[in-house]
């Protein structure tokens, strides 16, 4: 049953009896009594009446009895009407919209630093896990490349992407490098490739390796073979997760199995990335409840994202995910204002 099937058929007083109930149990989370509904919807009701209304909003559905209580709480499909048609999502306040811009901008112009303030925000300000895919922009446009070396052999791989776009990535290489030689690479491809799109670079860097290395010198393929390990270490940096263990403090996600399995969605990547990538083609906030999401281990979490744009083009998805049983009011004021602030702060950054 959809939810705006199930609002069509309650009255005002089902409404505010299911609003109240969830408020209460996001709140408490436990299940919800009759008694307590009536005291705190103030309706002039009875409770045998408030035990009827509840008795339809359970075949509807949109709540649930646990074997172990009288009360009741809500289903997804209650969750669901509730995110829909009955939150009242109030904007946020002054102080914390300037205490997210301040702290996603804090680090400079730096799109890896602006995406991993976000997603540390979203987790402290929601207590859940926040998740920010890194920004991909249709066309990418390489400036320049530079290497500086670090301990052993690893290497501080430098790309200045498009007008200011700074990406930077740690590599491990066969051997180590000193400052000239790192110096000599990095000028060689700022010349063959600057100016070119970041897709194509890889491909020619692939394609270089494989059909012109007989005819480059070692100072060539040195600094190609340090190239496609820098451009192989940007596709690990698929999103930032911060706050994972925030999950644990729930009650409902702390089995250990149910644990285990949520973390291993997150270390996997790709089923996190393909339920973010649905965020990308719509507008706004956007919330999968339970199985919405259509991955187990997110069966019983809600995530709430939004997609965020630079110069009209959506380049990356944003959000939280938690249990079910999460403040909907609160959170999806603050994905919504820091997915607008971090476009505009990445907008500045380019």
């Amino acid at each position: 049953m959809s939810a705006n099937k199930g609002r069509g058929t309650l009255d005002e007083r089902a409404q505010k009896l299911l609003k109240t109930l969830i408020e209460r149990y996001v709140r408490d989370g436990q299940p919800v009594g009759s008694r307590t509904l009536s005291r705190e919807t103030a309706l002039d009701v009875s409770p045998a009446t408030i035990r009827n209304i509840m008795a339809d909003l359970e075949d509807h559905g949109l709540v649930a009895s646990p074997h172990t209580s009288a009360g009741r709480i809500p289903t997804e499909a209650g969750y669901r009407m509730f995110v829909d048609s009955l939150v009242t999502v109030k904007p946020l306040k002054k102080k914390v919209v300037e205490e997210l811009n301040e702290g996603i901008t804090d680090s400079g112009d730096n799109a890896q630093a602006l995406v991993a303030n976000a997603s540390k925000l979203l987790s402290q300000f929601t207590q859940l896990a926040g998740v920010v895919t890194t920004p991909r922009r249709e066309h990418n446009q390489l400036r320049q490349i530079e290497f500086l070396p670090l301990s052993g052999n690893r290497v501080l791989a430098i790309l200045v992407v498009n007008s200011r776009e700074v990406q930077n990535r740690i590599i491990d290489l066969d051997r180590s490098y000193n400052e000239s030689e790192l110096r000599q690479a990095a000028n060689y491809l700022t010349e063959q490739f600057g100016g070119n799109d970041v897709v194509e670079v890889r491909e020619r860097l692939i394609n270089d390796l494989k059909n012109t290395q007989a005819s480059m010198n070692q100072m060539m393929v040195d600094a190609i073979s340090i190239a496609q390990r820098a451009f192989e270490a940007g596709d690990t940096e698929d999103f930032v997760l911060e706050g994972q263990t925030n999950l644990m403090d729930f009650a409902e996600l702390s089995d250990i199995d149910k644990l285990r399995s949520l973390f291993d969605v997150f270390a996997r990547k790709r089923d996190i990335l393909h339920l973010l990538d649905q965020c990308t083609r719509g507008q706004g906030v956007q919330i999968f409840i339970g199985q919405e999401s259509g991955y187990e281990p997110l069966g019983e979490c809600s995530v709430v994202s939004a997609p965020y744009s630079v110069d009209n083009e959506v380049v990356g998805v944003l959000g939280v995910i938690g249990p079910t049983r999460m403040a909907y009011e609160q959170v999806i004021p603050i994905v919504d204002v820091t997915a607008k602030i971090l476009g505009s702060a990445l907008k500045s950054s380019t």
